[in-house]
C-alpha cells in the first residue's frame, strides 16, 4: 500500500541548484518527459490514487505536488489536478493532505487562491542564510534567489494566507553555521522545519571539509540541534529532531531518516511513468525508473513490484553490519540511497553512518539528563510518582 504520492506536475525547474539530486546527478530521464502533465493523465492519476485509497482505507495519505518546479504549471493546471482529486477522493474514509513542494520564486496571490480553494499546504525550499541560499539556490542564470524566495514567505506568512504554511525544506550546509543556519530559517516564522542531508552515495560521497573529522554532518546537526533542544520556548517543530526524539522515546517516526519500516512512497511522472523513490536517482540513471505506467497499473500492481517491495523492506532489506548495530531501531539503516555502492547495490551501512550515529548518540544524552532533571526538579517538589 501507498500512502505517499509525489507529483510531478511538471519537469523543469527556474533554478539552477548545482546539488539537485533531479537534473544533476546520474538520472536523465527528465529530458524525455513533457514539460506538464496532460489533463487525461491528470485524470486517470487522479482515479488510480482514489481507487487505492478506497481499496486499502488508510487513515491518511499525502499527495505532493512537485517537479521540477510545479508551479511553472501555472495556476490553471494546479487548479485542475486539485480538483479532479478531491472530487475523486470526495466521500473516502482516508483524510487526504494535499500540498506543494516549491521554491516560491513563482508564488504569487492567483497560486495563493487556488491553495485555499483546495486545501493545498505549501512547503517552501529555503536553505537558511541568504548567503548559503544563494550559493546553493541560484536562478539558471546563477543569480541568487534569496530576496525572491523571502518576498513569497512574507505574502504567505500574513494573516489571510497563514493558515496555508506547511514549513520549510533545508538541504544541510556543512560549510555554513548551524546555529545562523537555523535562526535564518525562524526569521520566517516556519510552523515546522525539514532538514535534509544532501544526497550522495558511497561512489559520490558526500563534501567532507578538510581536517572536519569522521562526523562532520553529526556535529553540525548536534550543534543545530542543542540551539533548538535548549530554546526557553518551543520555536518551532524540526522533524528530524521530533521524529528522533520520539523514536527515542518509543514512538514512531514521521521522517524517513529514521525508523525500521522503510518508505511507502510512489512517483508519477508528468507522462503518467510510475516511478521509485525520487531520491534513487543520485545512484544511476536507472535506478529510480520502474517499468509502469498509470494508463496500464494501478498502484496495488505497482506495490507489489521488486523496487518497490526493496524500499519497504525495513530491517530485512539492511546489511548484516546494520542489523547488529545497536542502534538499529533507531536509524533503520538511513535513506536506501545513501547506502549504495556499485559493486553490491544496497547491501552497505548509510554513507553518513558516522554521522547519524554521532546525533542519536547526542540527542540520546540530551534525553536522557534532560529526564534526570526533571525528575530531581519533581522530587524537590513532591511532586514525583
Amino acid at each position: 500500500m501507498f500512502t505517499q504520492f509525489v507529483v510531478k506536475l511538471y519537469s523543469r525547474c527556474n533554478f539552477g541548484c548545482p546539488d539537485c539530486y533531479v537534473y544533476e546527478h546520474r538520472d536523465r530521464g527528465w529530458r524525455a518527459e513533457p514539460l506538464i502533465m496532460s489533463p487525461a493523465t491528470m485524470r486517470r492519476l487522479c482515479v488510480r490514487i482514489a481507487e487505492h485509497l478506497r481499496r486499502h482505507r488508510p487513515e491518511r495519505a499525502q499527495v505532493a505536488l512537485h517537479g521540477g518546479e510545479p508551479l511553472l504549471a501555472g495556476p490553471l493546471a494546479v487548479e485542475r489536478f486539485a480538483r479532479g482529486l478531491r472530487d475523486e477522493t470526495e466521500g473516502l474514509p482516508t483524510q487526504v493532505d494535499l500540498l506543494v513542494q516549491t521554491n516560491a520564486s513563482l508564488l504569487d496571490r492567483a497560486f495563493l487562491d487556488v491553495f485555499r480553494r483546495y486545501g493545498i499546504t505549501v512547503g517552501v525550499s529555503v536553505d537558511g542564510t541568504p548567503e548559503s541560499h544563494d550559493r546553493r539556490r541560484p536562478d539558471r542564470g546563477g543569480e541568487g534567489t534569496y530576496a525572491e524566495v523571502a518576498r513569497a514567505l512574507s505574502l504567505l506568512r500574513t494573516p489571510r494566507h497563514r493558515p496555508l504554511y506547511r514549513g520549510l525544506l533545508c538541504v544541510i550546509d556543512i560549510e555554513a553555521d548551524p546555529v545562523a543556519t537555523y535562526e535564518a530559517l525562524l526569521e520566517h516564522e516556519p510552523p515546522a522545519v525539514d532538514l535534509l542531508l544532501p544526497l550522495a552515495t558511497w561512489q559520490f560521497p558526500p563534501h567532507r571539509p578538510p581536517g572536519a573529522g569522521d562526523a562532520p554532518y553529526g556535529r553540525w546537526l548536534a550543534a543545530m540541534f542543542d540551539r533548538w533542544f535548549d530554546a526557553a520556548r518551543r520555536e518551532t517543530s524540526v522533524r528530524l529532531f521530533d521524529s528522533l526524539l520520539d523514536v527515542q522515546l518509543g514512538g514512531t517516526s514521521s521522517s524517513e531518516m529514521w525508523g525500521q519500516y522503510g518508505a511507502d512512497v510512489v512517483v508519477i511522472q508528468p507522462s503518467g511513468l510510475i516511478e521509485y523513490n525520487d531520491v534513487l536517482k543520485t545512484v544511476s540513471s536507472l535506478a529510480g525508473r520502474s517499468p509502469l505506467h498509470i494508463a496500464a497499473h494501478d498502484f496495488d500492481h505497482a506495490a507489489a513490484d521488486p523496487g518497490f517491495a526493496a524500499e519497504r523492506a525495513g530491517l530485512a532489506g539492511l546489511c548484516g553490519q546494520c542489523r547488529s548495530c545497536p542502534v538499529v531501531d533507531i536509524c533503520g539503516g538511513g535513506l536506501r540511497a545513501h547506502r549504495h555502492r556499485p559493486d553490491n547495490g544496497f547491501d552497505n551501512p548509510s554513507c553518513y553512518c558516522p554521522d547519524l550515529r554521532f546525533l542519536i548518540d547526542h540527542a540520546r544524552k540530551r534525553l536522557t539528563k534532560g529526564v534526570i532533571s526533571l525528575r530531581a526538579r519533581l522530587d524537590r517538589k513532591g511532586m514525583s510518582a
